[in-house]
């Protein structure tokens, strides 16, 4: 075994996790997230049957196409993306429309295919060099957790875009050190194409739309898409991924302005800024810093603006949005805050006067790896603790959203109960915004009088009945309606006899975009579908299955062609083995990058700081794989993920008021240890079955996108501590395969 071999694995394996972290971003931002999700489970398909392949044809397994592989997996990476941006998809019509299912399946093939030739190389160094597989899977999980790096790092340098091309790059020089002479010439000139295509990349990879207005600028880093347009010459806005939006106000720096000249906005908070003589005011979202206009305007003393997305808050401290909006960020009032929400308040007990949050998710998907579903912790029974610690002892908060309101009272009540508050229905209210199609619920540590309810938004005069009034306590006008029996019977009352779901969200299962149920499904709804649930249709549930059909009826049975050739088969033990190891491997990949969101915040380090601990942890552990003994490395696994279930928790979330480096080193010292054990099983049982490992890494590949699926539903419905615990028993489940050693 060579150096460079080492290095090939790799350069190779970089750019493969690289591509999936990249395209989520893509395809999220101009798909939504849910399609993206579904597009690239299966996309990534491509890895496992590149590696079948080698098992079916003999003949591509010869060490001269080693070089023509790469270069393809290169060709395609470039390939790829422009190409399915010009088909036309539209997932919306994709289930009532056979030429956009064409559409689709071409996309498939094409994202597909960087990731099939990618695991037809890599497949090919595992079986040739099968005696060190130890180093091989250290070079391949090392090279990963550097793309996982390097991708972010890189898309926060030169956006989204250019990331795009640029992740070819590694694979091509992979490709350079392979090929034989007198091709390498393919690579060199494909790694000069993806400096041109970086050129045009904005062209490229984009999705025609209408705009709603003249655009000012295009920002596309890790995090989101940011557009800025400007409206008119008085208000430019932010579009978030080409969902979420948030507006901006032009002012020129003076507070000196008459009543009719004072700012407006959708849901003033003035009255409850006045109940204090020096009011402490936190926006939750600030985006664009309407809430901080409006909080100054009002006389607020201090302002902390708190933005998960630091390119949002950069906008509004320099250039362009800053001078736009008369440097608000710049008053001494101001404190702006680039971190999570929920981290913010559990450093500040006691500290808010009021706290305002006008839609503060976004619906964006982290730059997080192809299987995670965009969720956020701000939608929590438990969230709504942490806010209500961090209120004063008579301090407000006030919450708008557009789909969640439901869900929301059901976790503020079930918050007030666990902190022992008397009466909780006095101490808070429910308002509807027909106009603005949106409701917003009002908390307040002391018990609301009437007058509070009365003047909080604006005075609810019958002439003012049409722009807002009160569901909760309701008016005579709608003494039945559902926020009211919610309050009253109880959300599981009605749970059943509505089209959405409206049980509460808990830190365990913070799903609060999966309103959909199972019972509102049908085959006519699928003519067209949006990309979001709050009409009750189950979408990523319906996605998810479609994965899991596709795996289990097209790419399970082509694992199993095999058995019918003439060649060596694994015998079924090991066959099961790799494919328990593959599924469990994703299963607690995606559930621990779920997990320490909350404990570190949905920002690009949380990805580095995971992604990075559980790879590198297990490329060590890989070296080690043969000098550990079967029972210490699976009992170590089982025994970590047993703490990380049911211990770690409790050491998390009494630390979750520390900044944001310390939870980062705490975060690295829990999944480093487990890591090192879980990048012993792979190669364990390389050493067993010897060439045959094209085989085992099919297997292995396949199972690890139905693991990372499968486990979806398992989380929607028990949450993810039950499904890391389906993490262990699979891990034990592979120790008793292993321990078969006359089945091997």
């Amino acid at each position: 075994m060579t150096y460079r071999k080492l290095l090939v694995i790799g350069l190779m394996s970089l750019t493969m996790i690289a591509l999936e972290i990249v395209w989520t971003r893509i395809f999220s931002a101009e798909f939504f997230y849910t399609f993206a999700f579904l597009t690239l489970s299966l996309a990534i398909l491509g890895l496992g049957l590149g590696g079948l392949s080698l098992r079916l044809f003999a003949f591509l397994n010869k060490q001269e196409y080693l070089g023509v592989y790469l270069a393809l997996t290169g060709l395609m990476s470039l390939a790829g993306p422009p190409l399915v941006f010009h088909l036309g998809l539209d997932f919306s019509t994709l289930f009532g429309n056979w030429i956009m299912v064409g559409k689709f399946v071409v996309t498939i093939i094409l994202l597909s295919s960087s990731f099939f030739f990618g695991g037809m190389a890599l497949a090919m160094l595992f079986k040739q060099n099968h005696q060190d597989m130890p180093r091989l899977y250290m070079a391949d999980l090392l090279g990963a957790g550097l793309g996982a790096t390097l991708a972010i790092v890189v898309m926060n340098w030169v956006g989204t875009p250019v990331a795009t091309f640029l992740c070819g790059l590694p694979v091509l020089l992979a490709a350079i050190l392979t090929c034989r002479r007198w091709l390498k010439a393919v690579p060199v000139v494909l790694a000069a194409g993806a400096v041109v295509l970086t050129v045009y990349s904005s062209t490229l990879l984009h999705n025609e739309r209408q705009e709603r207005a003249p655009i000012h600028s295009v920002t596309w880093d890790a995090l989101s898409k940011i557009k800025i347009y400007e409206y008119n010459e008085d208000f430019w806005g932010l579009e978030i991924d080409n969902v979420a939006n948030s507006p901006v106000y032009r002012f020129d720096g003076n507070w000196d302005r008459p009543d009719s000249l004072r700012f407006q906005v959708g849901i003033p908070v003035d009255y409850l800024i006045r109940q204090f003589d020096s009011c402490v005011f936190l926006s939750l979202g600030s985006g664009g810093g309407t809430d901080v206009l409006h909080a100054l305007q009002e006389g607020a003393t201090e302002i902390h603006a708190v933005e998960v997305n630091g390119r949002i808050n950069e906008m509004m401290k320099h250039g362009d949005l800053a001078e736009f909006s008369g440097h608000i960020y710049d008053d001494p009032r101001v404190t702006v805050v680039t971190e999570d929400a929920r981290a913010y308040v559990r450093r500040h007990k006691n500290k808010f006067d009021v706290i305002y949050s006008l839609s503060s998710n976004t619906w964006s998907a982290l730059a997080s790896g192809a299987f995670a579903l965009a969720e956020n912790y701000l939608f929590t029974t438990e969230a709504f603790r942490d806010y209500w610690q961090s209120l004063s002892d008579s301090g407000f908060m006030m919450m708008e959203h557009q789909f969640y309101m439901t869900r929301i009272v059901s976790e503020a009540m079930a918050a007030l109960r666990a902190e022992g508050v008397e009466d909780i229905n006095s101490h808070f209210a429910v308002y509807n915004f027909p106009q603005l199609r949106r409701k917003a619920i009002l908390l307040s540590k002391r018990p609301l009088t009437d007058t509070l309810r009365y003047h909080a938004i604006v005075d609810l005069t019958p002439e003012m009945q049409g722009y807002i009034h009160l569901l909760y306590p309701p008016t005579d006008s709608a003494p039945d309606n559902l926020y009211n029996r919610i309050v009253l019977d109880g959300w599981e009352t009605h749970a059943d006899t509505l089209v959405i779901d409206i049980s509460p969200c808990t830190d365990n299962k913070p799903f609060i975009a999966q309103t959909g149920r199972w019972a509102n499904f049908s085959w006519d709804n699928l003519a067209e579908v949006l990309p979001y649930e709050f009409m009750g249709f189950p979408l990523s549930k319906v996605l998810i299955i479609i994965i899991l059909l596709v795996v289990g009826i097209l790419i399970i049975p082509l694992n199993l062609l095999p058995y019918f050739s003439k060649q060596e088969h694994l015998r079924a033990v090991p066959w099961l083995y790799f494919f328990v190891i593959g599924m469990a491997f994703m299963i607690v990949e995606i559930v621990l990058m779920q997990k320490y969101t909350l404990f570190i915040g949905p920002s690009v380090y949380t990805i580095v700081a995971i992604l990075l601990a559980l790879l590198v942890g297990s490329g060590i552990g890989s070296r080690f794989a043969a000098k550990v003994s079967d029972r210490v490395a699976f009992l170590g696994i089982v025994g970590w993920l047993l703490l990380d279930a049911l211990v770690f928790g409790h050491i998390t979330a009494p630390l979750g008021g520390l900044t944001m480096v310390p939870r980062i080193i705490i975060t690295v010292l829990l999944i480093l240890p487990l890591g090192f054990f879980m990048g012993m099983p792979f190669p364990k049982g390389t050493l067993r079955v010897g060439p045959l490992i094209d085989w085992g890494f099919a297997v292995n590949g396949v199972a690890s996108v139905l693991g990372s699926t499968a486990i979806l539903l398992v989380a929607f419905t028990y949450g993810f501590s039950v499904a890391l615990l389906l993490g262990a028993v699979l891990y034990l489940i592979a120790y008793l395969l292993m321990n078969a050693k006359s089945a091997w």
